[in-house]
């Protein structure tokens, strides 16, 4: 489990492909390895994989090809978001993420507003029904506040720090980013299918 608060942009060093699946090399940039051991998760731009070999600087991930297909991101020598998985007791500073991304997004539109940035994303359909004004969200790893919804779009205000801690400064209309909605929702979705058992979704 994570927070979605970034604590390092770190670096894809190493990439090798085997068959349909990955093994990656990851230099850690300025997160602290010092409490992590083999076996531990980690939350590269938002998906949660394991660390499976670990020196003081990098880590090493294996990656399904079930991961590559659903995801976006990961590309040689790319910077990620990273994140630590929660401990019970670090403080919750963004919302609960699980580190298993709901399926990919297209930046629409980007740019400055005064000192901060207006990002437009369009959402897969299937998940545009979980994403609602004021509601949590979670792109490229980062916990962020939804402003306006249209359908399958969405809008979100990122302030300068976001940017200057994050990769999503380098975002751009095109732009592919991994979603991760509200598990709240999903639950809540889940309970009223019992509660309407006519519901076909």
């Amino acid at each position: 489990m994570f927070t979605g608060i970034i604590q390092a942009i770190g670096r894809i060093e190493q990439y090798d492909a085997r068959g349909a699946d990955a093994r990656m090399v990851i230099a850690a940039g300025g997160l602290s390895l010092e409490d992590v051991t083999t076996g531990d998760s980690i939350a590269v731009n938002g998906v949660c994989l394991t660390a499976v070999a670990l020196t003081a600087e990098r880590f090493t991930v294996e990656v399904s090809a079930e991961t590559l297909r659903c995801t976006t991101g990961f590309a040689p020598l790319a910077e990620v978001n990273l994140e630590k998985a929660l401990r019970l007791a670090d403080r919750l500073g963004g919302h609960l993420v699980s580190g298993h991304v709901d399926g990919v997004g297209t930046v629409l539109h980007f740019a400055a507003v005064g000192e901060s940035h207006r990002l437009e994303i369009d959402a897969p359909p299937e998940l545009a029904r979980y994403i609602v004004r004021k509601g949590s969200i979670t792109v490229n790893g980062v916990s962020l506040t939804v402003n306006t919804v249209d359908a399958t779009r969405f809008t979100l205000n990122l302030i300068p720090h976001t940017l200057a801690m994050t990769t999503l400064q380098q975002l751009a209309a095109g732009s592919r980013v991994n979603l991760e909605v509200d598990m709240i929702a999903r639950y809540v979705e889940r309970m009223s299918q019992f509660m309407n058992p006519t519901d076909p979704h």
